[in-house]
């Protein structure tokens, strides 16, 4: 099935509800070739045009789910979403990035999913559109389940506050080269609320948010003058974030998974630093 727009994508999934939504397909091939998945159709939505651009509307860039992680990492988009054009670069060698969408990676909801961190730190809700009409969503209540989709719904755009404030994507893969996350953080600064927001990604199902470490950071920069902060408190924000994010090993636990988690805490702390360093450059 190959609908040439979103109404006729939605009458086509009501016609088959097992039908699976397919744009880019990088992540939904890699779980039909491991045997996870077994979709009675595909739908294509490769020929629905407003799905692959995106436009202004109050304050914020709605953009369709179909945009390419390639088409996000060119320098007009860098400006309009720098964090998310950072995400979008990361993402594995050209040929994903070329084919791979941000729709895919938000429903895919794979935990080291390069863009999902970086929308949640931007607070990004998502337009779905089913038979029953429109709905707008957290992008954080999808991940975590409180409200998926639903029966007949396509997820159709993204919408992203514009804040014209720095944003970084940063991640470890364990690996020289394109790699899945073990490890990434983002962080965006909101100088109009004089406030700072991070999220962990690929330690969890979902990403996280250490509110906590945002607020008290938050409180360490001088948002009257150049938007500096003490090195001393960087360093201890990152590891507010660790330690909010990646749990504590039980105690006696010295190697084997215990050194993991050290180790992952430790990848954490300086992603999240780093991270915060270059916001504020």
């Amino acid at each position: 099935m190959l609908p040439a727009s979103l109404e006729e994508a939605v009458e086509a999934l009501a016609e088959a509800p097992g039908a699976v939504p397919v744009a880019g397909g990088t992540d939904l091939m890699g779980a039909v070739n491991a045997g996870l998945l077994r979709p009675v159709a595909l739908l294509g939505l490769g020929r629905i045009a407003e799905l692959r651009g995106w436009q202004y509307q109050d304050g914020a860039a709605l953009l369709g789910a179909g945009l390419t992680h390639a088409r996000m990492a060119r320098p007009d988009f860098a400006a309009l979403i720098p964090g998310l054009a950072e995400a979008a670069a990361t993402v594995g060698p050209p040929q994903v990035r070329n084919v791979g969408t941000l729709g895919g990676n938000v429903v895919s909801a794979h935990p080291a999913g390069d863009t999902l961190p970086v929308l949640a730190a931007l607070e990004a809700t998502l337009t779905l559109i089913g038979p029953e009409g429109v709905r707008e969503v957290p992008v954080s209540h999808l991940l975590t389940g409180i409200d998926p989709l639903r029966e007949g719904e396509l997820l159709a755009f993204v919408r992203v506050p514009l804040l014209h404030a720095p944003q970084v994507y940063l991640k470890a893969t364990g690996r020289t080269g394109p790699g899945r996350a073990t490890a990434s953080v983002s962080v965006v600064l909101d100088p109009a609320r004089r406030s700072v927001r991070c999220a962990v990604g690929a330690v969890a199902p979902v990403p996280l948010r250490p509110l906590e470490a945002e607020a008290w950071v938050a409180g360490c920069i001088d948002w009257d003058g150049d938007r500096t902060i003490e090195p001393a408190a960087a360093a201890a924000f990152g590891d507010y974030v660790a330690s909010a994010c990646v749990p504590e090993p039980p105690e006696g636990m010295d190697g084997g998974p215990g050194a993991a988690v050290l180790r992952l805490r430790r990848t954490v702390s300086v992603l999240a630093r780093r991270a915060l360093g270059r916001a504020l450059k």
